[in-house]
């Protein structure tokens, strides 16, 4: 019995033994195997900035990050945080951040990002870069004198190259004003049907004297269309007339022309100015101009001069009379 306990003894302690082996080469193979792993490095070489969009308050920056993966061979997530600081306090002005997803070895990636910051001064901009959890890089740029950018007016091709003035109505000291608005399409597209808002202003006081709001409609590219209002004011006043065309809540385009029912000249070889008198009444046009319609003015326009058809048939008609009658 003596020769079996010592054996099993023997066996047990064999058998530990391995298991303690087993769990060392475990553990330092398991180290060995994170040394022999390759450590990622990341280098942000170079970034880009520029204006998206300037508006009278704000601005939005387009940052471009390129970032280079030199080394590693783990595939594992990385992410970009953009920061812009104020380089006038040193505070966090706006942040934001975006999934890169698994950058391979020896790649170089480019990443836009736009933050909309207040127009004012400049600013530090910091993009970071993580890999799941753990900074691996950075880079950063420096903005100025934002405020000195000029604020983009929005684009819609239209312009307002003439406007014209007709008298309607003379009444109680006020004038009826037909106001004939000419709009032009510069643009390649047709344009939207913007707002219009059309003010008549006495140019001296600046009092609002009326205003009309109506709209553009689609026009085609390289079109003039005109659009009409009536206006009332005060005789015996000069005024300018302004119209506005709105984009939603955004004035995209202006234009003015003047009234003057009360003009001052100068006189010659004096210093001294002279109030005209202006009889608005005699400039009084009550009826409405016919306009030619295209298609009427096209068949005028390419007649052909000489008699008719049903003329030049009649003639012939009594030409053939005539001559079996004195035959």
């Amino acid at each position: 019995m003596s020769k079996l306990g010592t054996r099993s003894t023997q066996i047990k302690f064999l058998e530990n033994l391995l298991l303690v082996l087993f769990i060392i080469v475990f553990i330092f193979g398991s180290g060995c195997v994170k040394d022999f792993e390759e450590k990622s490095y990341y280098n942000v070489k170079s970034m880009d900035i520029s204006a998206d969009r300037t508006g009278a308050a704000f601005v939005d920056l387009n940052v471009t990050t390129y970032i280079e993966k030199s080394q590693g061979d783990t595939a594992k997530n990385s992410s970009l945080l953009l920061k812009a600081y104020s380089r006038e306090s040193g505070l966090l002005e706006a942040q934001k951040k975006i999934e890169l997803g698994v950058i391979k070895k020896g790649d170089t990636k480019s990443v836009s990002q736009v933050l909309t910051l207040p127009k004012t001064g400049g600013y530090d901009l910091r993009s970071v870069l993580f890999e799941e959890n753990v900074q691996k890089g950075s880079g950063e740029i420096k903005v100025y004198n934002l405020d000195a950018l000029p604020a983009e007016v929005q684009k819609t091709g239209l312009e307002i190259p003439e406007m014209d003035f007709r008298v309607k109505k003379v009444e109680d000291g006020k004038v009826l004003v037909e106001n004939d608005i000419y709009l032009t399409n510069e643009g390649r597209e047709t344009s939207k049907d913007f707002r219009m808002l059309v003010k008549i202003r006495e140019m001296d006081a600046g009092l609002l004297a009326d205003k009309v709001w109506t709209r553009t409609g689609e026009i085609r590219p390289e079109a003039t269309v005109i659009r009409s209002v009536n206006l009332t004011m005060p005789d015996q006043y000069n005024y300018i007339v302004e119209v506005l065309i709105w984009d939603d809540n955004t004035i995209v385009e202006r234009g003015e022309g003047y009234i003057r029912l009360r003009p001052i000249v100068e006189v010659k070889d004096k210093n001294t100015i002279k109030t005209r008198e202006i009889q608005t009444s005699e400039f009084e046009n009550v009826v409405e101009p016919e306009m030619i319609p295209e298609e009427e003015y096209r068949g005028e326009k390419g007649a052909t001069p000489g008699f008719s058809l049903s003329l030049s048939a009649i003639l012939l008609g009594s030409v053939a009379i005539l001559r079996r009658r004195f035959a």
